[in-house]
């Protein structure tokens, strides 16, 4: 009898959350698939975020909670796919508008099995052909690249970045975020971010921190696995964990994903778009992520120093003034001293914001109380507190770089302080962080593939470099400050079928 009440108990659940899934889903507009916002049971209100857009002032202290979120399966591995909360999500997905390309297989070392479906490309593998616009009339296609020249659109993959506690630690715990999120505080700059759920749950607090400094908050499946390579039902549970675990922490239910290794085709494409998420791709790549560090590969950090100054080279010469979204990551100690290194000389040069902005991206979440800008704000807000160990040196003695009980000797050091930012422009100047290239990594397959080289499967960009576009190429007189048409995420215009592909281009008004 017991049995019995519990199996009546589950299905009014599962009906239940079916019904509310299936009537919030309503048409869009362009003849797109409609979608859905999925449906958290027993998610109670976080705490300490923020309930719309914060422009500051933002919190720079360096110690964060290390409370992890209860209730969430098993980090890092496959996530379970047949709890009525992931079903209900299943279920309200018309699977009729869900192309049935093949699941995919990879080898050993991460390369393709087969690396086309064909000549004509049907289903818009984007690991084949670099591949942006869906075959089918019902989906958007992707967003890669800045519409406007001079733009450099920032974004960061697989964060946020945890704290380690095996032998990892003390040389990147001293990257373990807040570190790369205050660094972008006290240099006036803002991202996209694209959170893995397994971090999102083991470390709450940093998601949180996220949020709270005006960065955008997407999703980066729960695993990080190709996902051409998943079911149907294990595309979903991906999905659906990483949304719960990013609602969990924050509050906010994203519009926005990116899926791992850019591994994408149209019926990847169908059910992410049918569960509230709209693709965004990028068009350089820094192989930031291929360099010696846990999670990454055997890259020299000297290419991918060569990447940034060829890129700042060629916008001074004119032979590219187009704008990009350039891809970098928050994964381990490396990419993160990476990006902390060139931050400063490509806002000398680009007019950087994050990527989202950059499309005219200003609502990214279910919750329309968020409203991002799309440009930074000429100074960053009045006043912001600095608790942090410095290895950078500015001319107002600003860092940060968060403090440590790790024994590391910084190269200047700072009490905590407040500083007003002054209303001329400062100069900044950053010290290269020391880095370790030799560390070797046990997870490289759970993230971007170990020992990946330039020459191998996963050079990702050369195939849409060569896209022609109809971006003006003339050389720019000055750097300027660009506005693009502030268009929410529910009112987004096709940019990529404007660059890419010469079709009638369509105007999506509205995701719901």
């Amino acid at each position: 009898m017991f049995k019995g009440k519990m199996l009546l108990e589950s299905f009014i659940f599962l009906f239940t959350i079916v019904f509310r899934q299936v009537y919030a889903a309503t048409l869009t507009r362009g003849g797109y698939a409609p979608q859905f916002s999925p449906i958290f049971p027993n998610l109670k209100i976080p705490t300490d975020v923020v309930t719309s857009y914060n422009a500051g002032p933002y919190d720079t202290t360096s110690k964060l909670s290390y409370q992890r979120l209860e209730g969430f399966p098993e980090t890092w591995k496959a996530p379970p796919t047949d709890l009525a909360e992931v079903k209900a999500a299943y279920n309200s997905i018309d699977w009729t508008k869900v192309p049935n390309a093949p699941i995919r297989r990879q080898n050993p070392d991460g390369s393709w099995v087969s690396t086309s479906d064909g000549a004509n490309d049907p289903y818009c593998w984007w690991s084949s052909s670099n591949c942006l616009t869906p075959r089918v009339s019902y989906l958007p296609p992707d967003l890669y690249t800045c519409p406007n020249k001079g733009d450099w659109g920032l974004n960061h993959d697989d964060g946020p970045f945890n704290r380690y506690t095996d032998s990892n630690a003390d040389k990147e715990n001293p990257y373990a975020e807040p570190a790369l999120y205050n660094f972008l505080v006290t240099h006036n700059a803002h991202t996209s971010l694209f959170y893995i759920g397994s971090n999102v749950v083991n470390y709450p607090a940093a998601a949180k921190r996220g949020l709270n400094d005006g960065h955008h908050i997407c999703v980066h499946t729960w695993s990080h696995p190709p996902l051409t390579t998943q079911t149907n039902s294990q595309i979903v549970a991906e999905l659906y964990w990483t949304l719960k675990a990013i609602k969990a922490a924050t509050g906010v239910t994203s519009r926005c994903f990116r899926p791992p290794q850019g591994d994408i085709d149209d019926r990847v494409r169908a059910i992410a778009w049918q569960m509230g998420l709209r693709n965004i791709l990028w068009d350089e790549d820094t192989n930031d992520w291929a360099m010696p560090a846990p999670g990454g590969g055997t890259l020299s950090p000297k290419v991918v120093d060569k990447f940034f100054q060829e890129k700042i080279d060629k916008y001074k010469s004119g032979d590219d003034v187009a704008g990009h979204v350039v891809l970098q990551h928050e994964l381990n100690s490396a990419t993160v001293n990476m990006s902390m290194f060139w931050l400063p000389k490509i806002q000398n040069v680009f007019n950087v914001i994050p990527a989202l902005a950059c499309n005219g991206v200003t609502q990214p979440y279910w919750e329309e109380n968020f409203i991002y800008p799309t440009i930074n704000p000429e100074y960053p807000p009045e006043t912001f507190t600095i608790t942090s160990s410095a290895t950078t040196t500015t001319s107002i003695s600003t860092t940060s770089t968060p403090s440590s009980t790790i024994n590391r000797t910084p190269a200047t050091t700072t009490s905590p302080t407040t500083t007003t930012r002054p209303s001329t422009t400062t100069t900044t100047t950053t010290t290269r962080f020391t880095a370790t290239t030799t560390i070797t990594t046990t997870k490289g397959t759970t993230k971007k593939g170990n020992s990946i080289s330039p020459t191998t499967t996963y050079s990702r960009t050369s195939t849409v470099k060569n896209i022609p576009t109809t971006i003006d190429q003339s050389t720019p007189t000055k750097k300027t400050t660009k506005k693009p048409t502030q268009t929410p995420f529910n009112v987004f215009q096709d940019l990529s079928s404007k660059l890419l592909l010469k079709r009638p281009v369509r105007r999506m008004t509205e995701l719901r």
